[in-house]
């Protein structure tokens, strides 16, 4: 094998060749490519994003089973060398006189797969790839967590009622990109709009008595999922609400330990997520909104359903994101066969905090952020 790779001790190389290895002989395949931007930080630890609206980067990186491989324009390559690439062979073509996916196709050896759409390629579903973490994965993981919690407790510390939703989501948005953190999603709900959608995109209406504070955000290929409840004059039924969605994520929790232990599905998790709806005392309250699932290099690798059949993978980060009418409980956990880590967490000692315990008898109990009052 070449040594013409990334550091192993900074991008545990050596497990993704291991996987990727036997990815290509179990497919018949003498390549695969990565181009979007998710998968060319898993395999690169690089960024080849320029415009964040496309699925694909700038550049696609290969691996044939010996090294790896990255093809892009004479645009990026300097930069992309110089900053974002380990050393690796970096194949150019001039920007006006072809495209990303046909170059790939031209120079990959086949048969060969691509996580984008290439001429002559298979198509990869590299979600598998991904999981689980690595040792190296999970310590990039808990910089990035903390990194985003930070950022949006400070947010929410700041906040006033008479603050539109837009201006809380521009200053949250503001803020992870200050510490080099995109936010591809930042959900402000007001009192009034949180209590009626469960995904508050952010308007001008003002927070209110209220306001819910989500994001997923991502560095390095890496996604962070959590939110915060800002009560300034909060409902009476808001608290216990909170807890009841934060029993409801503690279930989930305990529930995806077991299941990973013994080698099951998403669908098992979910089941017992819909059973703790009925436990808290808001039974069918899981059909009005979706209840996560998987993370790391996604924001969710994939999100629970009734059946679904996705294998359920310990290490592995999980962000679950259960509602109850106008609250929510969110946070991106390290699940291990040993426990449950929570991630985004910050330890602040002004920001306060409940025990809550899973309520399928497990035991599990996590602590999770209360309701903040100015």
């Amino acid at each position: 094998m070449s040594d013409t790779t990334p550091d192993p001790t900074e991008f545990d190389w050596r497990t993704r060749r291991e996987r990727l290895d036997a990815y290509l002989d179990a497919n018949d395949l003498e390549a695969v490519w990565f181009a979007r931007p998710n998968g060319f930080a898993w395999l690169t630890g690089g960024d080849n994003v320029v415009d964040r609206a496309g699925d694909a980067g700038v550049a696609a990186a290969g691996y044939d089973g010996e090294a790896l491989t990255v093809v892009t324009d004479d645009i990026e390559a300097p930069r992309l060398r110089t900053e974002e690439l380990p050393d690796c062979t970096v194949v150019t073509f001039d920007w006006y006189r072809a495209d990303l996916p046909s170059v790939v196709s031209e120079v990959s050896p086949t048969p060969a797969a691509a996580d984008v759409d290439v001429p002559g390629l298979a198509t990869l579903d590299a979600s598998a790839l991904r999981q689980p973490l690595t040792d190296g994965d999970a310590a990039r993981y808990r910089a990035l967590c903390r990194a985003v919690a930070e950022t949006v407790e400070s947010v929410c510390r700041a906040c006033e009622r008479d603050d539109t939703e837009r201006a809380v989501a521009a200053r949250l948005r503001g803020d992870l990109a200050a510490r080099g953190v995109d936010s591809p999603v930042a959900l402000v709900g007001g009192g009034e709009r949180a209590r009626r959608y469960r995904h508050y995109t952010p308007t001008t209406a003002p927070l209110g008595d209220y306001a819910l504070v989500s994001v997923t955000a991502e560095r390095g290929g890496l996604f962070a999922s959590c939110t915060r409840t800002v009560a300034f004059d909060p409902p009476t039924w808001l608290a216990e609400r909170h807890r009841a969605a934060a029993r409801v994520e503690a279930t989930a929790l305990a529930a995806t330990r077991r299941v990973g232990r013994e080698g099951g599905t998403a669908g098992e998790v979910f089941a017992a997520v819909q059973d703790a709806y009925d436990a808290a005392g808001f039974d069918g309250e899981w059909a009005y909104h979706h209840q996560g699932g998987a993370a790391g290099f996604a924001g969710r690798e994939w999100i629970a359903t009734p059946d679904h059949p996705a294998p359920v993978r310990l290490p592995m980060g999980y962000a679950w994101n259960p509602t109850v009418r106008g609250a929510k409980s969110e946070e991106t956990v390290l699940v291990t066969e040993d426990g449950v880590e929570t991630l985004t967490r910050t330890d602040a000692d002004d920001w306060p905090t409940l025990e809550v315990t899973a309520t399928d008898g497990s035991g599990v109990t996590v602590t999770r952020p209360a309701l903040y009052e100015p």
